[in-house]
């Protein structure tokens, strides 16, 4: 197995490094730099700081351990384009309508997303690697720094000047190197990167492309089954899910369907992962180098979840905790001790991403964005909130069958709406989902109690 040779953070026990009086009341006034960093079907715990003790991402980790790590983050639609535009808007799927992968942001809506906000608030910005929202019209003139594919989805292996392949991951490295170099000494910054990793490249079947210094990673790591890996699981759906026309489960047979596939589709999963961890330690290396990293916020966070085997399902797209909890760390390096190191177990968003870093910049929330500022938020004495509306109705039957529903911290209700098909899942006690009491009558009163929750939360998601 080959060595991973891990690119030191450079977050040593101290986060202010020994600045004299006048530079740290400099930086005091200093609007920060801001860095925010999207995986692709990035589950919440494909990282070691989440409790994984195979997968090595040591400098996601020193993030985590520096920063607050946000436990129980989730996104409010588990698919690429509309997580994508959450995350730039602030607003749910009802509220921004990008539905699907070709409709972009209106000019009107676009002026509103928190890159354009921070760039009329005097920030330099840039983007890099899956836009996401929209197939055409990309807003490449609208920003600063613009190196994105103009495919939905982007290549792993992309041809250099010279026709060399390079991975995608290790381009994306590239550019962030070419724009701190270029945009470090003018002013604020803000700049969002988008890997391709870990998702895999779509085809028939899907493959997983790693950087040829990971390919041995994990070689001689075994790799457990999921507990709703065992078919009855799968058998357990309605006759509308359990088809082979739905698209989790046509990926899962050529990734998942024997004990083999699945261990070799997770060792190249984590190789992936491994890839963005070593991109993220170069990163923050080079800010130490130029001198940005006292004053340079870090966010981190996955586009959406990802079933690995579970409930014999490949992808993302429904309810469950794989397809929609994702990891989420904030590094900002002016944090007072008493955060440094937090772990919340606050309900956070992918919506909420976008109202948190305007805040960070002093710029104003505009009113229509619906997430919350999680800084802030972690000082009240009462959770920002208890629960979330979740809606996904990219397709539908019998390929994604479409689902809303409500998440809470102790349960969670499943509408699938073309069917009028519910679930009902008490997660504090059965965790993995593999009981629906949407049938049972003890739980009738709690599956009426999470209806009307449901019906509120979707008016107000509008």
């Amino acid at each position: 197995m080959l060595k991973y040779l891990f690119v030191s953070l450079c977050l040593g026990s101290q986060i202010v490094s020994p600045l004299n009086a006048v530079a740290q009341q400099g930086i005091a006034n200093q609007k920060p730099n801001i860095i925010f960093l999207l995986t692709d079907d990035h589950r919440w715990d494909a990282m070691g700081a989440m409790g994984n003790s195979i997968i090595q991402t040591p400098n996601l980790d020193a993030l985590a351990g520096k920063g607050v790590l946000f436990k129980n983050a989730y996104v409010t639609t588990a698919i690429c384009c509309v997580s994508r535009a959450s995350l730039l808007s602030g607003q749910y799927m009802s509220r921004h309508k990008i539905t699907d992968f070709d409709t972009p942001f209106s000019q009107a809506a676009l002026a509103k997303t928190y890159p354009l906000l921070l760039k009329k608030a005097g920030y330099k910005i840039g983007f890099i690697g899956k836009y996401g929202v929209g197939t055409k019209n990309q807003p490449s003139a609208e920003y600063d720094y613009w190196s994105c594919t103009k495919k939905s989805q982007p290549d792993y292996e992309v041809p250099d000047a010279q026709g060399k392949f390079i991975h995608d991951t290790d381009t994306i490295s590239h550019d962030i190197q070419k724009f701190l170099g270029q945009f470090s000494s003018r002013g604020p910054f803000c700049l969002s990167v988008s890997f391709k990793a870990p998702h895999e490249l779509d085809g028939d079947p899907p493959t997983y492309i790693v950087q040829p210094q990971f390919k041995d990673l994990y070689s001689t790591i075994n790799i457990p089954q999921p507990l709703t890996a065992d078919p009855k699981y799968w058998n357990s759906f309605p006759d509308f899910f359990r088809t082979d026309q739905n698209i989790a489960r046509v990926r899962w047979k050529p990734l998942f369907s024997t004990p083999e596939l699945h261990a070799e589709t997770v060792r190249n999963y984590y190789r992936l992962i491994t890839g963005v961890d070593e991109a993220v330690g170069k990163l923050v290396a080079q800010l130490k180098q130029l001198g940005l990293d006292q004053n340079t916020v870090i966010v981190f966070m996955g586009d959406n979840g990802f079933y690995l085997g579970e409930h014999g399902l490949e992808g993302k797209w429904y309810g469950h905790e794989e397809s929609i909890r994702v990891p989420l760390i904030v590094y900002d390096p002016r944090l007072p001790a008493t955060l440094r190191g937090t772990k919340s177990t606050q309900i956070a968003l992918n919506i909420d991403v976008a109202p948190t870093l305007l805040s960070l910049a002093n710029v104003p929330i505009p009113a229509d964005m619906q997430g919350i500022n999680l800084l802030s938020s972690l000082t009240q004495k009462t959770p920002a909130r208890t629960d979330f509306f979740y809606e996904h109705t990219f397709l539908g039957s019998p390929r994604l069958p479409k689902v809303e529903g409500v998440v809470s911290s102790n349960w969670k209700y499943m509408n699938f709406i073309e069917h009028g098909y519910e679930e009902l899942y008490d997660t504090a006690h059965d965790p993995h989902e593999t009981t629906n009491l949407a049938q049972n009558t003890r739980f009738s009163t709690k599956l009426e109690t999470m209806r009307k929750r449901y019906k509120t939360l979707k008016q107000t998601a509008q």
